[in-house]
C-alpha cells in the first residue's frame, strides 16, 4: 500500500475516532476537527519518509489515545461532574491488590 493510501487512512480514522470520542460535544468536535486538518495541512508537502513515518506513528498514537482514553463529562450543576464513559471504554479491570505479593 502506497504511503499516500496510509496518510489518508490515518486522516480518515482519525476523524472516526474523533466523532466518536466527543459525540454530542461541538465545540470539542469542531476543535478536534481543526487541529487534525491544521496537523495534516501543515506537513502536506513532507517529502522525507522517515519524517513522513515519525508523523504517522504520532498520528496513531493519537488515535489510540482518542479512543482508549477519553471520557466525556457533562456539569450537572456547579460543583458535580457526570462521566459519561462509552461502551467500548467499559472494560473489565485487573483487580487491585492490597497487599503485593513478596517475591522469593
Amino acid at each position: 500500500m502506497g504511503q499516500a493510501v496510509k496518510v489518508l487512512q490515518l486522516f480518515k480514522t482519525l476523524h472516526r475516532t474523533r466523532q466518536q470520542a466527543f459525540k454530542n460535544d461541538a465545540r470539542a468536535l469542531e476543535a478536534a476537527r481543526v487541529k487534525i486538518n491544521e496537523e495534516f495541512k501543515n506537513n502536506k508537502n513532507e517529502t522525507s519518509l522517515k519524517k513522513i513515518e515519525e508523523l504517522m506513528k504520532i498520528g496513531s498514537d493519537v488515535e489510540l489515545l482518542l479512543r482508549t482514553s477519553v471520557i466525556q463529562g457533562i456539569h450537572t450543576d456547579h460543583n458535580t461532574l457526570k462521566l459519561v464513559p462509552r461502551k467500548d471504554l467499559l472494560v473489565e479491570n485487573v483487580p487491585y491488590c492490597d497487599a503485593p505479593i513478596q517475591k522469593q
